[in-house]
């Protein structure tokens, strides 16, 4: 793979931000904001181009390449420095219950007023409130998008996908309702994006098509979405490069981006001081204190922004339920290690998350210990690697990649080939391995395959099938239950207790989970000493307004799914999505009736063809009969085919052979019916 460079769909704003200085004891607050002002104006000139930075988090302050800068910069806002809202409790005593005037209950909802759109009433909020919408990542595994919103204000907290479910046939990728947000385009002045995973990018090409407005992320994070953006070339966006520590000022919003470990570089943390108080966002986070990139979680800096007095956090709650700690990515490495040494002799195959960055990364160390080659298969996981290593975040020797074409030249213990396909998913590289359609590699008793991930909730039975059909071909499977060959990158229960004590909130709001768990998590915030009344979970489509020591919800906004088929969109109740179904789960009838157009007689057929209704040994009986069947209700409907409502007249053939089929076979297929005029 080599180093090109890439001028597709984002173009940068701004130079990279600069952290900010800390404040030197004694001086007053607003002379320190006045000194943080003067020293960002100064520093403006001071960089030539290129000029290259160590950052907190392990990356350079460079942008990627493709990105232009505008001269806009991320100066710490002349607000006040203490963030703690007017009214709360000094520093390290826990709020008054009086201090929670409006908020509801957790899990409470007011009567009539549904997640999406059902029941549901006007955002009535103030001026001086900043209201939170959930237009996704609430009651669901993916699809995180969230709002903030002052005045005539309105920044976006993560835009990503959710995947389709066996009950959407056909259907590309799941994306929010962005409807609110189109609404209200022109106050939309930002995408603050956590990190590059699909769940929090995967929707950037849809929401920039309807409401476009600059996107701030990482380095790593703004070359996926480029990635993306070159299969979408009319849609362009403004791009800000951030590292960790960096503050930009985004209209009354400032953001502070927060180093945190997850699987992928360049994750963060938010914490965005409005007008109310701070709002700190955990994105997707663990507290890895051995990763890979040798950049632990900047649990200081949490810690220092929870001193100063914490709002509202918003809480990552996909591994509430599971007790403990999470494994360090290091440890996977060591394990990893062990089965190499194992399997010295064999060819080794490792499916993992093509986004899994850091893993990738380590299987090319593991590589270069164990003097094998490495080539890829998929193409997921070529255009993350490739990207990985063009901006830097992936180390690679010479020569170490070779073609996935070029693996039958070396000796089994000489190669390892990094694929996708952990999940099952059906036309990924490792599935059509398993299976015997894939032209290039045939699974044999010399080959060792390790699936470094765990599955999906959904996706345990693809992933069963998998494992027995490489079994059948003769490979090694080493897969979760036989070895640690895999750390999760969201945090556990203890991780999310030490995020609490670190912010200590106000008010706390679970996200990024189903809603058990979010219903666990309010509960764990609330043995951490979170006041049970400052606690709300929030549904789908809830919009809560943030006052000084107030937090009531106060409306829903439109929320839902659109459904991506292609270059086509819909809805989960479109026609598109229920014939699809009907087809796939009760089969389709096609009917062909020739009549004189004076008459109105049947001048020929009636014709039945059925596909994926009938079996073959029922077929010829059947479809004689339905045919006698359909004569007949042409014929004594009462209708004309040659002056009637061909429309009435096709109703009426289609109850009677849906009615014949649930008769006979139990199915109610998809009727449709051809009529064709002669004379």
């Amino acid at each position: 793979m080599e180093e090109t460079k890439t001028e597709v769909g984002v173009q940068g704003q701004g130079t990279p931000v600069k952290p900010a200085p800390r404040p030197q004891e004694g001086q007053p607050r607003e002379e320190r904001a006045q000194g943080q002002q003067k020293q960002h104006s100064g520093d403006r000139g001071e960089r030539s181009q290129g000029q290259q930075e160590r950052r907190g988090d392990g990356q350079s302050s460079e942008r990627p390449q493709g990105l232009k800068s505008d001269g806009q910069r991320g100066d710490r806002p002349q607000a006040r420095t203490d963030v703690r809202p007017e009214g709360a409790q000094p520093q390290g005593a826990r709020p008054e219950r009086s201090g929670a005037q409006g908020a509801k209950p957790e899990g409470a909802r007011p009567q009539g007023q549904g997640g999406q759109g059902a029941g549901m009433r006007p955002v009535t909020a103030s001026r001086g409130g900043v209201k939170i919408s959930f237009l996704g990542g609430v009651g669901e595994i993916g699809k995180n998008m969230y709002t903030l919103e002052y005045g005539n204000e309105i920044i976006v907290l993560d835009a990503g996908l959710g995947f389709a479910s066996d009950e959407m046939p056909g259907i590309d990728k799941v994306v929010q309702d962005i409807t609110y947000l189109v609404q209200n385009k022109n106050k939309v002045k930002a995408y603050v994006i956590t990190h590059g995973h699909l769940d929090h990018i995967g929707a950037i090409p849809h929401v920039l098509k309807h409401a476009p407005a600059p996107v701030y992320a990482s380095r790593m994070t703004l070359a996926l979405i480029e990635n993306q953006l070159r299969e979408h070339p009319g849609i362009k966006a403004k791009a800000v490069a951030v590292k960790a520590r960096s503050v930009v000022q985004i209209g009354s919003f400032s953001v502070e981006f927060v180093h945190v470990n997850h699987n992928i570089p360049g994750s963060f943390a938010l914490s965005v001081t409005t007008p109310v108080g701070v709002v700190f966002f955990t994105g997707d986070f663990k507290v890895d204190y051995t990763p890979v990139d040798e950049h632990p979680i900047d649990l200081a800096r949490i810690g220092e922004i929870g001193r100063k007095g914490v709002a509202l956090l918003l809480g990552e709650s996909t591994n509430v339920e599971r007790k403990g700690h999470t494994m360090s990515e290091k440890q996977v490495g060591e394990n990893l290690d062990k089965i190499f040494v194992e399997n010295k002799d064999k060819r080794l195959f490792v499916s993992t998350f093509s986004s899994n960055v850091h893993r990738v990364q380590q299987l090319f160390y593991l590589a270069e210990k164990h003097n094998r080659k490495i080539a890829f298969a998929g193409r997921s996981m070529i255009s993350t690697t490739d990207t990985a290593i063009k901006i830097g975040e992936m180390n690679t020797k010479p020569n170490q990649i070779v073609d996935i074409n070029s693996v039958t030249n070396y000796k089994p213990g000489e190669v390892l080939i990094v694929l996708t396909g952990s999940q099952g998913e059906p036309r990924s590289a490792l599935v059509r391995m398993s299976t015997g359609d894939f032209n290039k590699i045939q699974i044999g008793a010399t080959d060792t395959v390790i699936l470094s991930s765990a599955p999906i909730p959904g996706n345990e039975a693809n992933v069963n099938d998998v494992i027995n059909n490489l079994i059948k071909c003769g490979a090694t499977v080493v897969y979760e239950a036989l070895a640690e060959a895999h750390a999760s990158g969201h945090a556990y229960e203890n991780e999310m207790k030490l995020m609490l004590a670190l912010v200590k909130p106000h008010f706390f709001v679970p996200v990024h989970g189903e809603y058990k768990h979010l219903k666990k998590h309010a509960i764990i915030a609330e043995q951490l000493g979170v006041q049970k009344r400052n606690i709300l979970v929030p549904d789908l489509g809830d919009c809560y307004e943030l006052g000084v020591n107030t937090l009531k919800h106060v409306g829903c906004v439109p929320s839902g799914a659109v459904l991506i088929d292609g270059a086509s969109t819909g809805s989960l109740d479109s026609t598109v999505l229920r014939d699809r179904q009907t087809m796939a789960e009760e089969g389709m009838c096609v009917i062909g009736i020739g009549f004189d157009s004076k008459t109105g007689e049947m001048t020929s057929g009636p014709e039945v063809m059925t596909k994926g209704l009938l079996y073959s040994d029922e077929l010829i009986d059947l479809v004689s009969e339905a045919r006698d069947i359909i004569a007949s209700c042409v014929k004594n409907c009462g209708l004309n085919l040659a002056k009637d409502d061909v429309g009435e007249i096709r109703n009426h053939i289609r109850r009677e052979v849906q009615n014949f089929f649930f008769k006979n076979v139990k199915r109610r297929p998809m009727v449709i019916t051809m009529l064709q005029s002669n004379g």
